[in-house]
Protein backbone atom coordinates (compact mmCIF):
# COMPACT_ATOMS: atom_id res chain seq x y z
CA UNK A 1 0.00 0.00 0.00
CA UNK A 2 1.22 3.51 -0.80
CA UNK A 3 1.05 6.44 1.60
CA UNK A 4 -1.46 8.15 -0.70
CA UNK A 5 -3.73 5.09 -0.65
CA UNK A 6 -3.62 4.85 3.15
CA UNK A 7 -4.35 8.57 3.59
CA UNK A 8 -7.29 8.24 1.21
CA UNK A 9 -8.61 5.35 3.32
CA UNK A 10 -7.96 7.25 6.54
CA UNK A 11 -9.80 10.33 5.33
CA UNK A 12 -12.85 8.56 3.92
CA UNK A 13 -16.20 8.38 5.71
CA UNK A 14 -15.67 4.91 7.17
CA UNK A 15 -14.95 4.55 10.89
CA UNK A 16 -12.62 1.60 10.27
CA UNK A 17 -9.38 0.75 8.46
CA UNK A 18 -8.35 -2.61 7.03
CA UNK A 19 -5.14 -4.12 8.48
CA UNK A 20 -3.52 -7.54 8.26
CA UNK A 21 -1.79 -9.63 10.92
CA UNK A 22 1.91 -10.29 10.39
CA UNK A 23 1.57 -14.00 9.55
CA UNK A 24 4.30 -15.22 11.91
CA UNK A 25 2.21 -18.23 13.00
CA UNK A 26 0.17 -18.72 9.84
CA UNK A 27 -1.28 -16.85 6.91
CA UNK A 28 -1.81 -13.08 7.41
CA UNK A 29 -5.42 -12.38 8.37
CA UNK A 30 -7.48 -9.27 7.54
CA UNK A 31 -8.90 -7.20 10.40
CA UNK A 32 -11.06 -4.09 10.48
CA UNK A 33 -9.97 -1.69 13.24
CA UNK A 34 -11.52 1.55 14.44
CA UNK A 35 -9.80 4.80 13.54
CA UNK A 36 -10.65 6.31 16.94
CA UNK A 37 -8.77 3.48 18.66
CA UNK A 38 -5.78 3.95 16.35
CA UNK A 39 -5.76 7.64 17.31
CA UNK A 40 -5.90 6.68 21.00
CA UNK A 41 -2.90 4.38 20.55
CA UNK A 42 -1.01 7.09 18.66
CA UNK A 43 -1.79 9.71 21.33
CA UNK A 44 -0.54 7.42 24.09
CA UNK A 45 2.80 6.79 22.36
CA UNK A 46 3.26 10.43 21.42
CA UNK A 47 2.56 11.52 24.99
CA UNK A 48 4.88 8.91 26.48
CA UNK A 49 7.78 9.92 24.22
CA UNK A 50 7.07 13.63 24.58
CA UNK A 51 6.72 14.18 20.85
CA UNK A 52 5.53 17.59 19.72
CA UNK A 53 4.27 19.32 16.58
CA UNK A 54 6.84 19.54 13.75
CA UNK A 55 9.09 16.83 15.18
CA UNK A 56 10.20 14.52 12.36
CA UNK A 57 9.06 10.89 12.17
CA UNK A 58 10.64 8.30 9.88
CA UNK A 59 8.28 5.92 8.07
CA UNK A 60 10.47 3.02 6.95
CA UNK A 61 8.11 0.04 7.30
CA UNK A 62 5.44 -1.35 5.03
CA UNK A 63 2.03 0.26 5.13
CA UNK A 64 0.49 -3.15 4.59
CA UNK A 65 0.86 -3.80 8.34
CA UNK A 66 -0.09 -2.08 11.58
CA UNK A 67 3.42 -0.83 12.43
CA UNK A 68 3.66 1.26 9.28
CA UNK A 69 0.08 2.50 9.50
CA UNK A 70 0.54 3.58 13.11
CA UNK A 71 3.58 5.71 12.27
CA UNK A 72 1.37 7.68 9.89
CA UNK A 73 -1.42 7.97 12.47
CA UNK A 74 1.07 9.21 15.08
CA UNK A 75 2.18 11.89 12.63
CA UNK A 76 -1.46 12.87 11.99
CA UNK A 77 -2.34 12.92 15.70
CA UNK A 78 0.61 15.09 16.75
CA UNK A 79 1.34 17.12 13.61
CA UNK A 80 4.70 15.43 13.03
CA UNK A 81 6.59 15.92 9.79
CA UNK A 82 6.68 12.51 8.14
CA UNK A 83 9.82 11.42 6.29
CA UNK A 84 9.09 8.43 4.07
CA UNK A 85 11.61 5.97 2.64
CA UNK A 86 11.08 2.72 0.78
CA UNK A 87 10.99 -0.18 3.28
CA UNK A 88 14.43 -1.82 3.20
CA UNK A 89 17.16 -3.23 5.39
CA UNK A 90 18.97 0.13 5.36
CA UNK A 91 16.36 2.80 6.14
CA UNK A 92 18.92 5.40 7.25
CA UNK A 93 20.45 5.92 3.83
CA UNK A 94 18.31 9.08 4.02
CA UNK A 95 20.44 12.06 5.07
CA UNK A 96 17.89 13.92 7.20
CA UNK A 97 17.56 14.62 10.90
CA UNK A 98 15.04 12.26 12.50
CA UNK A 99 13.35 12.87 15.85
CA UNK A 100 11.39 9.62 16.05
CA UNK A 101 11.74 6.28 14.29
CA UNK A 102 10.34 2.77 14.62
CA UNK A 103 12.27 -0.16 13.16
CA UNK A 104 12.43 -3.94 13.20
CA UNK A 105 15.53 -5.69 14.60
CA UNK A 106 16.90 -6.51 11.13
CA UNK A 107 16.88 -2.84 10.14
CA UNK A 108 18.67 -1.98 13.38
CA UNK A 109 21.29 -4.66 12.85
CA UNK A 110 21.99 -3.59 9.27
CA UNK A 111 22.21 0.08 10.18
CA UNK A 112 24.73 -0.66 12.92
CA UNK A 113 27.10 -2.26 10.37
CA UNK A 114 27.54 0.96 8.35
CA UNK A 115 29.43 3.74 10.15
CA UNK A 116 27.45 6.60 8.60
CA UNK A 117 24.11 4.91 9.27
CA UNK A 118 25.13 4.01 12.80
CA UNK A 119 25.92 7.66 13.49
CA UNK A 120 22.49 8.71 12.19
CA UNK A 121 20.90 6.00 14.31
CA UNK A 122 22.56 7.39 17.42
CA UNK A 123 21.19 10.87 16.68
CA UNK A 124 17.54 9.74 16.69
CA UNK A 125 16.03 11.11 19.90
CA UNK A 126 13.23 8.55 20.22
CA UNK A 127 13.84 5.07 18.82
CA UNK A 128 11.47 2.13 19.24
CA UNK A 129 12.09 -1.43 18.04
CA UNK A 130 9.37 -4.01 17.48
CA UNK A 131 8.29 -6.89 15.31
CA UNK A 132 10.79 -9.46 16.54
CA UNK A 133 13.09 -10.67 19.29
CA UNK A 134 16.06 -8.50 20.26
CA UNK A 135 19.03 -10.73 20.92
CA UNK A 136 21.79 -10.04 23.44
CA UNK A 137 24.23 -8.93 20.75
CA UNK A 138 21.88 -6.27 19.39
CA UNK A 139 20.95 -5.11 22.89
CA UNK A 140 24.64 -4.75 23.80
CA UNK A 141 25.23 -2.67 20.66
CA UNK A 142 22.60 -0.20 21.84
CA UNK A 143 23.38 0.07 25.55
CA UNK A 144 25.64 3.13 25.18
CA UNK A 145 23.40 5.08 22.80
CA UNK A 146 22.97 8.67 24.03
CA UNK A 147 19.19 8.77 23.48
CA UNK A 148 16.44 6.45 24.68
CA UNK A 149 15.98 3.16 22.83
CA UNK A 150 12.91 1.05 23.58
CA UNK A 151 11.77 -2.46 22.79
CA UNK A 152 8.02 -2.64 22.26
CA UNK A 153 5.46 -5.33 23.02
CA UNK A 154 2.26 -5.44 21.05
CA UNK A 155 0.46 -6.96 18.10
CA UNK A 156 -1.99 -6.08 15.37
CA UNK A 157 -4.93 -6.66 17.72
CA UNK A 158 -3.58 -4.05 20.17
CA UNK A 159 -2.91 -1.53 17.38
CA UNK A 160 0.85 -1.57 17.91
CA UNK A 161 2.48 -1.64 21.35
CA UNK A 162 0.88 -1.65 24.79
CA UNK A 163 4.13 -1.94 26.77
CA UNK A 164 7.78 -0.93 26.45
CA UNK A 165 11.11 -1.75 28.03
CA UNK A 166 14.22 0.40 27.97
CA UNK A 167 17.25 -1.09 26.22
CA UNK A 168 19.87 1.45 27.27
CA UNK A 169 20.83 3.72 30.13
CA UNK A 170 20.26 3.27 33.84
CA UNK A 171 16.65 2.20 33.32
CA UNK A 172 17.51 -0.69 30.97
CA UNK A 173 15.45 -3.77 31.82
CA UNK A 174 14.35 -7.18 30.57
CA UNK A 175 10.84 -6.45 31.83
CA UNK A 176 8.11 -4.66 29.88
CA UNK A 177 6.11 -1.93 31.59
CA UNK A 178 2.52 -1.58 30.32
CA UNK A 179 1.01 1.84 29.69
CA UNK A 180 -0.99 3.09 32.72
CA UNK A 181 -4.37 2.29 31.13
CA UNK A 182 -3.31 -1.29 30.33
CA UNK A 183 -3.81 -4.19 32.74
CA UNK A 184 -2.20 -7.61 32.28
CA UNK A 185 -2.50 -10.98 34.03
CA UNK A 186 -1.76 -14.64 33.32
CA UNK A 187 -4.32 -17.34 32.58
CA UNK A 188 -4.11 -20.95 33.74
CA UNK A 189 -1.78 -21.81 30.86
CA UNK A 190 0.64 -19.08 31.88
CA UNK A 191 -0.27 -16.95 28.86
CA UNK A 192 -0.51 -13.18 28.99
CA UNK A 193 -4.02 -11.68 29.09
CA UNK A 194 -4.32 -8.02 28.06
CA UNK A 195 -7.03 -5.58 29.08
CA UNK A 196 -6.46 -2.39 27.04
CA UNK A 197 -9.89 -0.79 26.61
CA UNK A 198 -8.60 2.28 24.76
CA UNK A 199 -7.32 0.22 21.84
CA UNK A 200 -9.06 -3.16 22.09
CA UNK A 201 -12.80 -3.59 22.69
CA UNK A 202 -12.42 -7.00 24.38
CA UNK A 203 -9.93 -8.61 26.73
CA UNK A 204 -7.25 -10.27 24.62
CA UNK A 205 -5.92 -13.71 25.55
CA UNK A 206 -2.53 -14.08 23.88
CA UNK A 207 -0.48 -17.18 23.12
CA UNK A 208 2.55 -15.57 24.78
CA UNK A 209 3.84 -17.48 27.80
CA UNK A 210 5.05 -14.86 30.25
CA UNK A 211 6.37 -14.12 33.72
CA UNK A 212 4.53 -11.42 35.67
CA UNK A 213 5.74 -9.30 38.57
CA UNK A 214 3.33 -8.04 41.23
CA UNK A 215 3.92 -4.49 39.92
CA UNK A 216 2.50 -5.46 36.52
CA UNK A 217 5.78 -5.62 34.60
CA UNK A 218 6.28 -8.77 32.55
CA UNK A 219 8.61 -10.60 30.24
CA UNK A 220 7.75 -13.01 27.46
CA UNK A 221 9.31 -16.47 27.41
CA UNK A 222 7.80 -17.64 24.11
CA UNK A 223 4.57 -18.62 22.42
CA UNK A 224 2.31 -21.39 23.66
CA UNK A 225 2.13 -22.89 20.17
CA UNK A 226 5.93 -22.99 20.05
CA UNK A 227 6.21 -25.42 22.95
CA UNK A 228 7.74 -28.79 22.07
CA UNK A 229 6.56 -31.66 24.31
CA UNK A 230 9.33 -34.23 24.04
CA UNK A 231 9.32 -37.26 26.33
CA UNK A 232 7.23 -35.42 28.92
CA UNK A 233 9.52 -32.35 28.94
CA UNK A 234 8.21 -29.00 27.71
CA UNK A 235 10.79 -27.17 25.61
CA UNK A 236 10.20 -23.55 24.56
CA UNK A 237 11.31 -23.03 20.95
CA UNK A 238 12.37 -19.42 21.52
CA UNK A 239 14.47 -20.38 24.56
CA UNK A 240 16.49 -22.87 22.50
CA UNK A 241 16.99 -20.23 19.80
CA UNK A 242 18.10 -17.72 22.43
CA UNK A 243 20.69 -20.15 23.81
CA UNK A 244 22.13 -20.70 20.34
CA UNK A 245 22.07 -17.09 19.17
CA UNK A 246 25.56 -16.09 20.37
CA UNK A 247 27.11 -19.19 18.78
CA UNK A 248 25.46 -19.68 15.38
CA UNK A 249 26.16 -17.16 12.65
CA UNK A 250 24.20 -18.69 9.77
CA UNK A 251 20.40 -18.25 9.87
CA UNK A 252 18.57 -21.04 11.70
CA UNK A 253 15.15 -21.91 13.10
CA UNK A 254 13.99 -24.33 15.79
CA UNK A 255 10.83 -26.29 15.12
CA UNK A 256 9.51 -29.80 15.87
CA UNK A 257 8.55 -33.13 14.33
CA UNK A 258 6.07 -35.78 15.40
CA UNK A 259 7.79 -38.84 16.88
CA UNK A 260 6.40 -42.25 17.89
CA UNK A 261 8.68 -42.62 20.91
CA UNK A 262 8.92 -39.07 22.32
CA UNK A 263 5.70 -37.55 20.99
CA UNK A 264 7.62 -34.62 19.52
CA UNK A 265 11.33 -33.96 18.96
CA UNK A 266 13.37 -30.81 18.42
CA UNK A 267 14.26 -30.05 14.79
CA UNK A 268 16.80 -27.45 13.68
CA UNK A 269 16.65 -25.88 10.21
CA UNK A 270 19.88 -24.20 9.14
CA UNK A 271 21.43 -22.45 6.17
CA UNK A 272 24.84 -23.51 7.50
CA UNK A 273 26.80 -26.75 7.52
CA UNK A 274 24.93 -29.37 9.51
CA UNK A 275 27.97 -30.95 11.17
CA UNK A 276 29.26 -27.59 12.39
CA UNK A 277 25.83 -26.70 13.75
CA UNK A 278 25.50 -30.10 15.40
CA UNK A 279 28.82 -29.65 17.22
CA UNK A 280 27.70 -26.26 18.56
CA UNK A 281 24.38 -27.66 19.74
CA UNK A 282 26.02 -30.59 21.52
CA UNK A 283 28.42 -28.24 23.31
CA UNK A 284 25.97 -25.47 24.21
CA UNK A 285 22.53 -26.96 24.77
CA UNK A 286 21.30 -29.11 27.66
CA UNK A 287 20.80 -32.67 26.46
CA UNK A 288 16.99 -32.45 26.42
CA UNK A 289 17.17 -29.26 24.30
CA UNK A 290 19.45 -30.74 21.65
CA UNK A 291 17.87 -31.29 18.22
CA UNK A 292 17.30 -34.88 17.18
CA UNK A 293 16.90 -33.81 13.55
CA UNK A 294 19.04 -31.36 11.55
CA UNK A 295 17.86 -30.15 8.14
CA UNK A 296 19.73 -27.93 5.69
CA UNK A 297 17.60 -25.36 3.81
CA UNK A 298 18.57 -22.78 1.21
CA UNK A 299 16.59 -20.09 3.05
CA UNK A 300 15.02 -19.97 6.50
CA UNK A 301 11.33 -19.13 5.94
CA UNK A 302 10.42 -15.60 7.04
CA UNK A 303 7.27 -13.51 6.93
CA UNK A 304 7.11 -10.26 4.98
CA UNK A 305 7.90 -8.41 8.21
CA UNK A 306 11.05 -10.48 8.84
CA UNK A 307 9.73 -12.74 11.60
CA UNK A 308 10.31 -16.52 11.53
CA UNK A 309 7.53 -18.14 9.52
CA UNK A 310 6.86 -20.87 12.09
CA UNK A 311 4.12 -22.64 10.16
CA UNK A 312 6.30 -22.94 7.05
CA UNK A 313 9.19 -24.19 9.17
CA UNK A 314 6.94 -26.81 10.72
CA UNK A 315 5.88 -27.94 7.25
CA UNK A 316 9.51 -28.34 6.19
CA UNK A 317 10.21 -30.47 9.26
CA UNK A 318 7.08 -32.61 8.68
CA UNK A 319 6.84 -33.07 4.90
CA UNK A 320 4.55 -36.09 5.28
CA UNK A 321 1.77 -34.00 6.89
Amino acid sequence: MTLEAFLEEWNNASETVLVHTSGSTGEPKPMWVEKRRMLASARRTNDFLGLKKDDTALLCMSLDYIAGKMMVVRAIERGLRLITVEPSGHPLAVAQDVTFAAMVPLQMYNSLQVAEERERLMQIRHLIIGGGAIDDSLANSLKDFPNAVWSTYGMTETLSHIALRRLNGQDASEWYTPFPSVKVCLNDDGCLVIDAPEVCATTLVTNDIAELHPDGTFRVKGRKDNVICSGGIKIQTEEVERQLRPHLYEPYLITKRQDDKFGEVVVLLTEGLIEEVRQVCECILPKYHQPRVYLHVDRIPLTETGKPARKKGLAIANPEF
